[in-house]
């Protein structure tokens, strides 16, 4: 289902349709291969982008535009389990990506409706408010400027929110676009409906293969969200995909608010406005649930009904579902694919917050490839082995993964299996879709492949 980001035409590009050598294949026209392969070609990298479909057209496409610091109550977390430098440091990471992007923005001149705006993670309820307390008090020792409030430019009754001043958000799509513009000017080229089906290593080199055509390059990056390779990098051990629910609403009303608003409890609420011509709409997302197992009834319902309690004449304006992957320890993975193949980069498991890490994993990976030492880069170095800590989860994701194969071996098993690595799908009745609670991938009724990291159709 198309979201409201991707609503208006966008330029178009060709297939590839013959063989090609550049310096640089990306692999995934999101706003992260579409951001490192910016990064590159401004540095006189010759680069290619390989998008199985359009640009834009899936996790970044049906994101919320939020460009954040603020990742839910992450930094009590992160102090707790990684101490305090290591706290900061990722706070550092994401404020200056949230600059970087504004600078990028001014240079580029990309008109995409990018507006500073408070960000808040707000409670109804009063058994959540010490987390929102414990989490301002780690911030303030953090020396990270947050503050504690109760309330917000919401018709919503809380209990308290904190606050982050000087956060941002825009349209994605259109800042995507503004940045494969300048990929053009900069001779770099970028191949929609594209699909890569093997990357194979020959003589120091890759040959990424397309149904119609191969790229030949010293460098890959993966971008597509979930990684399309299984081995050497066991991705599918260290982390999984969730599924939001996404709705944009006419209020009725002149909706004003200075900041954008998510909730502590489950199910998760987060709202932002977007101005579309001269008025200001309710973005509403969440009723999150991991990918291919069952929904607890109708998450668009819900999230409908939490609008009209608030806004009783909201009249709908488009709804649409988003992926992202969610890492078990809670940080992104940047950096080398494995420690085994020389020159393979990898960005994923952005847990939702994929707009300011994008921009994080674009100066990683182009520093890499250039040559330079980052500054963040071990904080979300990619081959860490934290999150096999995480044993509770990790066992059941193995669980999962070998209920699912178990299944496959059933001759009557009514259910299609996953082209991935052959877990039974289950059908989602809201969507109409074929999806892999395994490993996350989804198909259409038809067996077309919708979301990765399968690349066959069923």
């Amino acid at each position: 289902m198309k979201s409201f980001w991707n609503k208006e035409e966008k330029p178009k590009y060709e297939t590839l349709n013959d063989n090609i050598k550049v310096d640089v294949c990306v692999v995934g026209g999101g706003i992260t291969g579409i951001s490192t392969a910016h990064a590159l070609a401004k540095q006189g990298k010759t680069v290619t982008v390989l998008e199985k479909d359009l640009i834009a057209w899936h996790t970044t496409g049906g994101s919320t535009g939020k460009v954040t610091s603020q990742h839910g109550l992450i930094y009590k977390y992160l102090y707790d389990s990684n101490g305090k430098d290591y706290a900061k440091k990722y706070f550092d990471a994401n404020e200056e990506a949230i600059k970087n992007i504004k600078e990028i923005i001014n240079k580029e001149n990309i008109d995409c409706d990018f507006e500073e705006k408070s960000a808040y993670v707000f409670t109804r309820s009063i058994n959540d408010i010490d987390k929102i307390k414990q989490e301002v008090e780690c911030c303030q020792n953090l020396e990270i400027p947050a503050k504690f409030v109760t309330k917000i430019d919401l018709p919503i009754d809380i209990v308290g929110a904190i606050e982050f001043e000087n956060q941002a958000q825009f349209d994605p799509v259109k800042y995507i676009c503004g940045l494969a513009n300048s990929i053009i000017e900069s001779q770099g080229r970028i191949f929609e409906n594209s699909r890569v089906i093997d990357i194979e290593e020959k003589n120091n080199e890759y040959v990424v293969s397309t149904d119609n055509g191969n790229v030949t390059a010293k460098y890959v990056v993966i971008a597509t969200r979930y990684p399309i390779i299984n081995f050497p990098g066991y991705y599918f051990l260290k982390m999984y995909q969730s599924t939001s629910f996404a709705m944009v609403f006419d209020t009725g009303t002149d909706l004003q608010t200075g900041g954008y608003y998510i909730n502590t409890e489950i199910p998760t609420l987060s709202f932002r406005t977007i101005n579309y011509n001269g008025k200001n709409l309710l973005q509403v997302v969440g009723g999150d649930y991991k990918t291919g197992t069952e929904l607890a009834g109708n998450p668009y319902q819900y999230l409908e009904n939490e609008v009209l309690k608030i806004y009783p004449k909201s009249m709908l304006v488009s709804k649409w579902v988003a992926e992202d992957c969610i890492s078990l320890d809670k940080i992104a993975y940047i950096g080398n694919f494995s420690n085994v193949m020389k020159n393979m980069y990898v960005a994923t498991g952005f847990n939702k917050w994929g707009l300011t890490a994008s921009n994080i994993a674009a100066n990683i990976i182009s520093d890499k490839i250039m040559g330079y030492k980052n500054i963040y880069e071990d904080i979300f170095k990619s081959s860490r082995l934290n999150p096999i800590k995480n044993r509770d989860e990790l066992a059941n994701m193995i669980k999962e993964a070998g209920d699912g194969i178990v299944l496959r071996k059933i001759k009557d098993a009514p259910n299609p299996t996953c082209t991935h690595l052959g877990c039974t799908l289950s059908w989602n009745p809201i969507e109409d879709t074929w999806d892999c609670a395994c490993h996350g991938s989804r198909f259409t009724e038809q067996g077309k492949v919708i979301e990765g990291p399968a690349i066959k159709d069923l």
